[in-house]
């Protein structure tokens, strides 16, 4: 069975923006607020980790956003690509190029192919759908946003996959007389291709298309969603998926004492605290949301902005918490409660492995653990230390876990009867 893969990650946040008095941190905030000076020691401060990761064994992951203080990378492709060329053994996981915001995926695929080139086969390709608030500074339309994601993704893996001279690609969105890359990819048909997911929908089709299904944050919940992509796999004929066909992302803090651990988590942190400081206009638009996820979008009478609940996160025992923007959201919860709730792994080194352990078994297997490993404002000189206590003390143990058992267990649970109403 595969080796559990642990990859970086950090969204290379402005924190300086943090203290602005505004409604929004994406989309609306000038950028005479960024102090270039300031952006390039962020920017910066982040690639030496990443290079450092390189050293420590540890696998990377960046990913991009759009007009927005939180952060700083407006294309994976560009800190993918300096990577590539200055590394030498970590995977390269950009989570990831929202190609159904992208003008043209034949173009990303050329990109993705050159890195994975340049890199000697070390690329991962990302692809979530983006972001609701990424529509208007992307300029896209959010109607049928999901299927114009799918035509996006058949014509990109297309483009790179593709050896025997153009193609014709002619869709609702995309028309193309002539395509065929040059470079073609070094990864044969192409590089894995990771989807990040947090609805059944989606788990569906990832599971029926075989990629790997990544569920961000979402606590101990993400077992259901693995769940769904399980039966579709079976489904398909694909047979029962293994621990590397799930991925999943936490933030983490890791210390020489509890305390350290916990002091690293609260400041990366930060970022729960700053990513749902957006405008309410720009978190629902018209056409984003199929009407079944608006009806709950109503139901929940959801908001965002300042006043927002943007990560509201459940504990084994139900336990409910709210952890996003406003005054005082988020500040009453503490490093155990994110602990509980599967959203963070953090304290001594042994604690950080027995935290992992547990949720790889309740969730039948996890062979992708993304750990934001930096985030708020946890200095360079912390997160180096962070990084490496981690990759010292428990990424060997992590290498060395058998999750066999926790396959076992999530086969036997699906083979359980359904329960109907």
């Amino acid at each position: 069975m595969p080796e559990l893969r642990v990859y970086h990650f950090s969204e290379q946040a402005y924190h300086a923006a943090w203290e602005i008095e505004t409604d929004s941190l994406r989309v609306t905030l000038p950028n005479r607020n960024c102090d270039p000076a300031v952006a390039s020691n962020i920017i910066n401060e982040r690639l030496d980790e990443w290079m450092l990761c390189d050293e420590l064994g540890l696998d990377i992951m960046v990913n991009e956003h759009h007009s927005s203080a939180t952060c700083l990378s407006p294309s994976a492709a560009i800190p993918l690509a300096m990577l590539a060329r200055q590394t030498r053994r970590a995977r390269l996981l950009g989570l990831g190029f929202a190609v159904s915001l992208r003008r043209d995926p034949v173009w990303l695929a050329e990109e993705l192919a050159y890195i994975d080139v340049v890199s000697g086969g070390r690329l991962d390709i990302g692809l979530p759908k983006g972001a609701p608030y990424e529509i208007s500074p992307t300029n896209s339309n959010p109607v049928k946003i999901t299927e114009r994601y799918w035509d996006a993704h058949d014509l990109l893996l297309k483009a790179l996959s593709h050896q025997d001279g153009p193609f014709n690609w002619e869709s609702e969105w995309f028309n193309h007389r002539q395509v065929n890359i040059w470079p073609r990819p070094f990864q044969q048909p192409h590089p894995p291709v990771f989807v990040t997911g947090g609805s059944p929908g989606t788990a569906r089709s990832v599971g029926e298309r075989g990629h790997v299904l990544v569920t961000i944050l979402g606590g101990w919940k993400a077992r259901e969603l693995f769940d769904i992509y399980r039966r579709r796999s079976l489904e398909v004929g694909r047979g029962f998926p293994g621990p590397d066909r799930f991925g999943y992302c936490a933030l983490m803090g890791v210390g020489e004492t509890e305390a350290e651990g916990h002091r690293r988590l609260q400041e990366i942190a930060g970022y729960f605290r700053t990513t749902s400081i957006v405008g309410e206009a720009f978190m629902n638009p018209p056409g984003y949301m199929p009407p079944p996820a608006n009806a709950q979008w109503l139901k929940r009478n959801q908001t965002r902005g300042r006043a927002g609940d943007h990560f509201p996160a459940t504990t084994r025992d139900g336990r409910k918490l709210k952890i996003g923007s406003g005054a005082g959201m988020g500040t009453g919860v503490s490093a155990q409660d994110m602990v509980d709730a599967a959203i963070a792994f953090t304290g001594t080194p042994d604690q950080v492995y027995e935290q992992i352990v547990e949720f790889c078994a309740h969730s039948g297997g996890v062979g992708n653990l993304m750990i934001m490993g930096q985030g708020g404002e946890l200095s360079h000189a912390e997160t180096v230390a962070n990084l490496s206590l981690f990759s010292r003390e428990v990424l060997p143990r992590l290498r060395e876990l058998d999750q066999s058992a926790f396959v076992d267990a999530a086969r036997e649970r699906l083979e359980q009867p359904v329960a109907t109403a």
